[in-house]
């Protein structure tokens, strides 16, 4: 199974690509979309649009994972994030992308049993998880690679993997 995380935003887009298969996780590939802050908005938009497209034809994930706005502290920042995420939700759907949205909280909490995690406990889990010598940068793919890594948890591929490891153990 492999899954396409992604972390919303207008000026960088986070992306992440992980493989499930059997009881090996792998990570594919990781990275950020980066809009030009001189662009006009709709110019943006339609850059964060192209890139999601060629990033679903470049690795063919099964499913998508994509952070819900949750809060902002600053309202026209959680509305061009909207827009934003309007945007790749659209690139998506237009290609027949099964998608599944999660919030802030619920990937703290799955990725490391803590629902107010902080960015550095998050990334410290992201990196073990995944068996990496360093912590994924920048912030963005790094939070893009939990949301891909929560949805395998939710539909059950690494716990089953971590009771077969445990059970093997025990023999």
């Amino acid at each position: 199974m492999k899954i396409l995380g992604i972390d919303p935003g207008v000026a960088t887009i986070g992306y992440g690509m992980v493989e499930k298969k059997g009881d090996d996780l792998n990570l594919i590939d990781y990275g950020c979309i980066i809009t030009n802050s001189e662009d006009i908005f709709h110019k943006r938009l339609s850059v964060i649009y192209r890139e999601v497209r060629c990033l679903v034809k470049k690795y063919e994930p099964d499913a998508v994972a994509c952070e819900e706005i949750f809060f902002f502290k600053n309202a026209k920042t959680a509305i061009n994030v909207g827009h934003a995420r309007g945007v790749i939700l659209l690139a998506l759907g237009s290609m027949g992308m099964e998608i599944f949205e999660y919030t802030p909280l619920h990937v703290k909490q799955i990725i490391t049993g803590y629902g107010r995690a902080d960015k550095k406990e998050m990334q410290e889990m992201t990196k073990k998880i995944l068996g990496l010598e360093k912590i994924p940068k920048p912030d963005d793919a790094a939070d893009a690679l939990a949301i891909a890594l929560c949805h395998l948890w939710n539909k059950g591929e690494i716990r089953r993997t971590r009771k077969q490891k445990s059970r093997s153990k025990k023999k």
